[in-house]
């Protein structure tokens, strides 16, 4: 390998210690990337796939032309929404019972990862069950020239797990040379009036090319049967802090977010039918546009195998248009081992769509 090279190759493999951000996590100050050089997608794209090289190669997904009659004289902005699955939790408490222990090691599964994210080249990032942030998400994706936010989980299942990285959270990154950072909340959802363990970020941002303001807002809500009416909770606490931000329709907005909720739960009908006007960008990829997927997320635990349909990205219908969405793995690709495997780091699914503005900016609703 070449200088430049191995110089990638030393920027993926570097693992900083993360014992600070465990014994501190109040302090999640990031560290200071200003220094380091920046680094070419594509060259880190190729390190990735070298480090790769034993495993089989990616899955062919297409972008699936969504576009209507409207058109769009500016480029579209490219939001990839994914839950990566937790490290400490995919070795230590998730169970995949037909994944192989060596598919889940973090120095090839974190080049898939970051393989998946290269691929798509999104614009805005929504991550969740980030628990390597500061050793490897923040480092690298601000050297691609990413502004990234960190929100943890105050009690984090991944702190239970013998030799750790620190708990994980929710993640959003968006490209400093497209937007400008306007304001960012981070918020504790509440249940009931109760603080609970669920997080979201919700960041307004200003788009260089238009001059448009748009909120755009990654959350990760409580899994499990048996907590539906907590879930539907949480949603109605985060629809009321977007109600604010975005001054009720003013703003548009995009959610995304592993919702552990079916389509059939209260907390998926809270959103549809918000006065937030909100619609299901992958809706529109069935035959009608108004079904969801059969499937985002698709695993054998000991309990048995689950196929549900849990991730969204939710988005403003009177003020974006969705051009084209990233399709699904067949059930084929996945295989009969389910997710996640050698072939793919997570047992849930990336979303990925493109969206424009709607020219008329006072559309009525």
């Amino acid at each position: 390998m070449g200088n430049g090279t191995s110089r990638l190759y030393g920027a993926i493999a570097k693992t900083l210690n993360g014992s600070a951000a465990t014994q501190h996590p109040e302090c999640l100050v990031p560290p200071d990337s200003g220094q380091l050089d920046p680094i070419d997608p594509k060259e880190l794209l190729e390190e990735c796939r070298a480090v790769l090289h034993t495993r089989p190669p990616r899955f062919q997904r297409d972008f699936v032309d969504l576009r209507t009659d409207s058109t769009s004289s500016h480029p579209p902005i490219r939001v990839m929404q994914w839950n990566i699955l937790a490290q400490a939790l995919g070795e230590g408490k998730d169970n995949f019972v037909q994944c192989p222990v060596e598919a889940l090691k973090w120095e090839e599964r974190k080049c898939l990862i970051l393989e998946e994210i290269l691929a798509y080249q999104p614009d805005i990032l929504c991550l969740q069950e980030v628990d390597h942030y500061f050793d490897t998400f923040q480092p690298l994706l601000s050297r691609l020239g990413y502004q990234g936010t960190f929100f943890p989980k105050p009690w984090s299942p991944c702190l239970d797990v013998e030799h750790n990285n620190g708990p994980d959270g929710c993640a959003l990154f968006f490209l400093q040379n497209r937007f400008k950072l306007v304001n960012s909340a981070n918020i504790r959802l509440t249940a009931m009036t109760l603080k609970t363990n669920q997080v979201a970020i919700a960041q307004t941002l200003e788009c260089k090319e238009t001059g448009r303001l748009f909120c755009i807002a990654v959350t990760h809500l409580k899994a499990r049967t048996g907590w539906e009416r907590f879930r539907s909770a949480q949603g109605c606490d985060l629809l009321q802090n977007l109600q604010n931000i975005t001054q009720g329709v003013k703003i548009p907005l995009i959610v995304c977010g592993d919702f552990n909720a079916e389509p059939t739960e209260e907390v998926y009908k809270h959103f549809a039918s918000s006065s937030l006007n909100l619609n299901s960008a992958y809706k529109l990829l069935s035959a009608d546009g108004q079904s969801e997927p059969p499937y985002t997320t698709w695993k054998i635990r000991t309990s048995g195998e689950c196929r549900h349909t849990l991730d969204y990205i939710w988005y403003s219908k009177h003020a974006l248009n969705v051009q084209s969405a990233l399709g699904l793995l067949t059930e084929e690709q996945i295989g009969p081992n389910r997710l996640p495997s050698f072939n793919y780091p997570s047992d849930h699914l990336s979303l990925v769509c493109d969206f424009s503005f709607n020219e008329d900016q006072d559309r009525l609703l």
